[in-house]
């Protein structure tokens, strides 16, 4: 046999019925080069560059020596020359790189030319242009074949790569003596010794970074037990108040089944938070959590972020990318602020919901994807939809479940446990040994209306925390409107309270927002000082000296008529 009669007619067996695939006499099977790529990038990304090479080095070089073995066994080759070109020959036609015409052999002087390499191909798609070459699988099968046949090792490496921007792939192979020490940090990839060290050195740095993450979160729950031991706090979530306790409640029974969901709620209320609960009580738990903010992305590009784009789409477009839908397949996505995508996105996020598949920019082929949409926005898509700017078929495909976050000034039973677990947080960011509120500074906190809810908290407590000179948090370290704040008065059925001890209540409040001073309360409730002093009096504080603040007889232009 001689390699030019190699026929690819000839070395491929197919059995349909029983589901075997033979090739060269062995059986095979057939691999998608992306999940060659993604076993990849997972190696590299959780072993580290070092033991990816490694593993991928040595799994080519045992392919390439069983290869060599089946072609000895499957044809009676005219040389030994024909039978290592063979191997070039038998390669491509496996799929994984073309050759460049004229080619002899990674042995020959010239070395060989790969134009098609897949795994250069994957690497640039997964993690953009190396600065060293990667074809490190082809390199190590290369080196397996031919080690066979001279029944001595051979090692292939390559001097030029597509993975790093080169026009071809270039590849030459040398004994060890041949090498010399000119190489000869890449020849330790080979050897089998390398391969347990490299292990060994990734799965302490693994084991490391477990018992770290494991000891932050340890010492995050307890802090958060320390500081707010009522919380029930499922994933996160605090729900002291009915409202919330309600919303967490059906949060929890639609996330066991597959429907898409639309959470509703005023900028900051944690409608993310609600988002990743459903996420993490649903089947799809283990799969990623993907969010998206659409207001930020121009409608060209969100339509590329979320459905990805194939290579010289549109001018930047260097290479094929998946997008935001593949990425979270088997998981969930978030499309945050979803009421501001434009009409002609609303089309195409529609059919995308409707018929579960994605076509990327640029292609002409739709993608399966199984992903769970829950959508999230703070205004309101039924007045959107009578206003004409929002789809109502695409309204109504979003809605199938609605689950409205309650702005933080409804639900003040929150409030306080909420302050308690963003204050410990924020101590733990910033090393800070703060661990409670004062008396003065948790009951301001209940008269603020919070008009940014949730995350106007965590960012009065991050300032708290900064600003604190002891270990608790004083009214002083408050940001100014919150220290401002009047309490608002609520009426609710049942409950109604006599109009004279609400107006009390707030007189007592404003003076002591003005550490007792009479006449600076007296023109921010618009009364005369004569109408406030007769009412302090008639409350029975003037007389005993029980103004709150500093005494309202001493106090500097606070002196009123007797």
């Amino acid at each position: 046999m001689r390699v030019d009669d190699l026929d690819h007619k000839e070395l491929l067996e197919l059995d349909p019925e029983g589901g075997v695939i033979r090739f060269a006499g062995q059986r095979a099977i057939l691999l998608d080069a992306v999940a060659m790529g993604l076993l990849r990038k997972y190696l590299v990304e959780n072993f580290g560059l070092t033991a990816a090479r490694t593993v991928l080095t040595q799994f080519g070089f045992a392919h390439g020596w069983r290869m060599a073995e089946a072609m000895q066994a499957e044809f009676k080759w005219i040389s030994d020359e024909d039978w290592s070109l063979a191997g070039t020959r038998i390669h491509a036609l496996e799929g994984l790189f073309s050759v460049e015409s004229g080619s002899k052999g990674a042995l020959s002087k010239e070395g060989v030319m790969l134009l098609a390499s897949y795994e250069a191909e994957q690497h640039l798609l997964h993690f953009g242009r190396a600065d060293a070459p990667m074809c490190w699988t082809i390199c190590g099968l290369t080196s397996g074949y031919l080690s066979r046949i001279a029944g001595k090792e051979i090692y292939v490496l390559e001097d030029r790569c597509m993975g790093k921007g080169d026009a071809a792939c270039h590849l030459f192979g040398r004994t060890r003596e041949a090498w010399g020490d000119e190489r000869g940090e890449e020849l330790r990839f080979f050897k089998r010794s390398r391969l347990k060290e490299c292990l060994d050195v990734s799965l302490q740095r693994v084991t490391e970074t477990l018992q770290t993450a494991e000891r932050k979160l340890h010492e995050h729950r307890r802090a958060l037990v320390r500081v707010a031991r009522d919380i029930e706090e499922p994933l996160g979530t605090v729900a002291q108040s009915p409202s919330m306790r309600q919303l967490v409640d059906l949060a929890r029974r639609v996330a066991k089944v597959d429907s898409t969901v639309l959470i509703t709620g005023e900028s900051g209320s944690g409608k993310e938070r609600i988002a990743r609960l459903v996420h993490e009580e649903s089947t799809r738990a283990a799969g990623p959590f993907i969010a998206v903010n659409c207001g930020a992305i121009t409608e060209t590009l969100l339509e590329s972020e979320l459905f990805g784009h194939a290579r010289g789409a549109f001018t930047g477009a260097s290479s094929d990318r998946p997008g935001l839908f593949e990425a979270a397949n088997s998981g969930t996505l978030l499309l945050d602020e979803v009421g501001e995508v434009s009409p002609g996105m609303q089309v195409k996020l529609l059919r995308a919901l409707q018929e579960r598949e994605i076509r990327r920019v640029g292609e002409n082929k739709s993608r399966k994807v199984d992903v769970r949409v829950v959508a999230a926005t703070n205004r309101d898509l039924a007045h959107g939809v009578a206003g004409g700017t929002f789809r109502q078929d695409l309204y109504y495909r979003l809605k199938v479940v609605e689950l409205h976050v309650p702005p933080l000034r409804e639900r003040r039973d929150d409030i306080l446990p909420l302050a308690r677990v963003l204050l410990a947080d924020a101590a733990l960011r910033m090393k800070r040994k703060i661990s409670s509120l004062a008396p003065s500074a948790a009951d301001q906190l209940l008269r603020h209306e919070w008009p940014g809810n949730v995350r106007e908290l965590e960012n009065a407590m991050e300032r708290a925390v900064a600003l604190a000179r002891g270990s608790r948090v004083e009214l002083e370290d408050l940001p100014e409107e919150i220290r401002q704040a009047f309490a608002k008065p609520v009426a609710s059925k049942g409950s109604v309270r006599p109009l004279d001890e609400v107006e009390k209540e707030y007189i007592l409040a404003a003076l002591e927002l003005n550490d007792g001073n009479q006449t600076h309360t007296a023109e921010q409730l618009r009364i005369g000082s004569a109408t406030l002093y007769r009412k302090l009096k008639r409350y029975r504080l003037i007389g005993e000296k029980r103004v709150p603040g500093k005494d309202a007889q001493s106090e500097e232009g606070s002196a009123l008529p007797s």
